[in-house]
């Protein structure tokens, strides 16, 4: 049923025009005059609103030029009703953006067959985008539960699907008699760890950790779409080793983990992991030419190595570390000799609280380009680490590590402050409108006196506030709705540009860009990759840059790798872009020279 709202302070003519519209089955509602319209058409969003001219404090004119400013009643149809009709005033409500004229007195007939076109007409508009909507919304619900790369389930889906498992086996444990997992302990010797009846292990649970052997330096050369491409490969070599009932979950960049449903036996695990491993050593073909790899494995069984499922990743994954250690292309059962504080992960620890005294971290910075001209306009500063041993470790495998301990704040802030110190250098060189954009973590931002922390750094290196973006991920935003709304008001009113990043990528993000002070839209690369071949996709981007325009944000497209991509942004009317298209993330004295240089995007 369709929502009319009727703004009319004459009360005999509002009564009459709502008794007519509910005789049509229109959901009628009316409001005595036009400040209280303004308010109930944002409050209910009706799908039209009938107007009068001629109104006390706040005329027809003024309800219609204040409804048109907001993004969130920009679009609503609007009819005048009046008994001015000189063309003058016709053409006033025109150029305010009314879409009909009704002179008073009219015939029920006149006010329906005008209210009709208008609702057809705004249906034939919008019905393309409510259907765009509605798909791009079950689309980020699907990535709430599953990699958008290999589109195997991630860690949310991997918990859920592990206590549907082991529900189903604790059930089977009661039918059967199963004795407890103390009573199994006395199974193993305590020397070999070898069972004496592989009928013991009848209803355990085995899990899979999969780390890639040394991926990170294959990975950094290969591009994003090359990368993309062997990560599938690699997802679909695993799962053609596994059965239909078993699940298997993308931790990471190059980590795996794999729950076997069906099996309990050691033996027929062993068989498995060695499958695994196998097929994972045959070469992959890609454009760039062949790619060699290899896969370490460390295993788990539950419930004798731990009764909840972060226990037992930390085993297996300790497990899968010490069989690196070890060559790796292996697999290994977790046993207790294998120290889980002696895993890499908190080797890495260490390392990463001794590379900001080292000054082990560089910033990198990759151009954002307005696809209107061709010209850099900024761009975003990512973190990278030149481990004096390991070589560039990946931001995949050092960033959650970060979070996790706290070192994201100290590191944040050295990169806020580095990024905008060379933004600054920029600005001394003549690029007075270049913007660096950086990424705020989780921690910091719930950071107390953040806004204030900020300015420090902004005055400290001489920078105007307006040569800072600052982005977040959704994820961040949704725990504190009303704080993180207060915090991002403090920082846009300083000048700073707010950016929702990888947009796509968290559930529900259409509804919290009403809510909170973006500028700019950044669509994370799932969307852009497949965006030429993909019908939904395509239909997806419409939508969202449509909406984002509507709401009166910019919108940049990030992942671009192809001229036909580059293409339909362009036609979209996309902002801005960036991607290996034009430029890898690179050094700051690279991007100077590119800057001085005058490097063009060719449209």
């Amino acid at each position: 049923m369709k929502k009319i709202l009727v703004i009319e302070d004459e009360e005999f003519v509002r009564y009459n025009i709502l008794e007519l519209l509910e005789a049509e089955n229109f959901d009628a509602t009316g409001a005595e005059n036009g400040l209280i319209g303004v308010q109930m058409a944002r409050a209910i969003g009706p799908d039209l609103i009938i107007c009068d001219v001629m109104m006390p404090e706040l005329d027809g004119y003024g309800v219609l030029k204040t409804l048109r400013q907001d993004p969130m009643t920009a679009t609503i149809p609007f009819i005048f009703l009046s008994a001015k009709a000189e063309r003058g005033d016709l053409r006033q409500g025109m150029e305010l953006g009314a879409d009909d004229y009704v002179t008073k007195p009219c015939t029920p007939d006149e006010l329906l067959g005008a209210i009709a076109a208008r609702l057809k007409r705004q249906t034939a508009i919008t019905q393309p985008y409510t259907v765009a909507l509605r798909q791009a919304a079950e689309r980020l619900n699907h990535l709430l539960y599953y990699d958008n790369i290999t589109n195997l389930p991630n860690r949310l889906l991997l918990r859920e699907r592990f206590s549907q498992i082991i529900d189903s086996r604790e059930r089977g444990r009661e039918l059967d008699g199963f004795r407890s997992s103390e009573e199994l302990e006395s199974t193993f010797s305590p020397v070999s760890q070898i069972p004496i009846s592989e009928s013991s292990f009848q209803n355990w649970v085995p899990l899979l950790y999969l780390g890639l052997d040394r991926f990170n330096r294959i990975n950094e050369g290969l591009g994003n779409q090359n990368s993309d491409r062997l990560i599938k490969k690699i997802a679909e070599r695993i799962t053609a080793c596994l059965s239909k009932q078993d699940t298997i979950a993308r931790l990471n960049a190059d980590q795996f983990v794999i729950i076997l449903a069906t099996l309990s036996q050691r033996q027929m695990v062993a068989s498995v992991a060695q499958a695994i491993v196998s097929s994972i050593n045959e070469s992959f073909t890609l454009e760039s030419g062949e790619v060699f790899l290899s896969a370490s494995i460390g295993i788990a069984f539950y419930p004798r190595n731990g009764q909840d499922l972060d226990s037992l990743m930390k085993k297996a994954s300790a497990a899968m570390f010490y069989t690196q250690k070890l060559q790796g292309n292996n697999y290994q059962f977790y046993t207790p000799d294998i120290n889980v504080g002696s895993s890499e992960e908190l080797e890495l620890e260490a390392s990463l609280r001794r590379a900001l005294e080292q000054k082990e971290f560089q910033v990198y910075y990759q151009p954002i380009v307005n696809l209107s001209c061709g010209k850099i306009i900024g761009a975003e500063a990512l973190v990278r680490w030149q481990h004096p041993v390991r070589g560039m470790v990946s931001p995949a495998e050092f960033i959650p590590l970060a979070e996790e301990t706290g070192l994201i704040v100290p590191l944040g802030e050295w990169v806020l402050q580095t990024a905008c110190a060379q933004a600054q250098r920029w600005r001394d060189s003549g690029f007075s409108s270049f913007r660096v954009s950086v990424n705020l973590s989780g921690r910091q931002f719930s950071q107390p006196e953040l806004s204030q922390r900020i300015v420090q750094i902004l005055e400290s290196v001489g920078v105007h506030p307006t040569t800072l973006g600052l982005e977040l991920t959704e994820s961040i935003l949704v725990e504190n709705a009303t704080g993180a709304i207060a915090t991002l008001n403090e920082l846009k009113q300083l000048g700073i540009d707010i950016a929702i990043d990888d947009f796509g990528t968290g559930y529900a993000s259409l509804s919290y860009l009403k809510q909170f002070p973006f500028d700019t839209l950044k669509i994370d690369r799932s969307f852009v990759s497949d965006v030429t071949s993909d019908a939904q996709n395509q239909a997806i981007m419409t939508a969202v840059i449509q909406l984002a325009h509507n709401l009166n944000l910019k919108v940049t497209a990030e992942g671009v790798e192809t001229e036909a991509e580059l293409a339909f942004l362009s036609q979209q009317q996309c902002d801005a872009m960036q991607g290996y298209l034009f430029s890898r993330p690179i050094p700051a004295a690279e991007m100077e020279t590119m800057l001085f240089r005058g490097k063009r995007l060719l449209l």
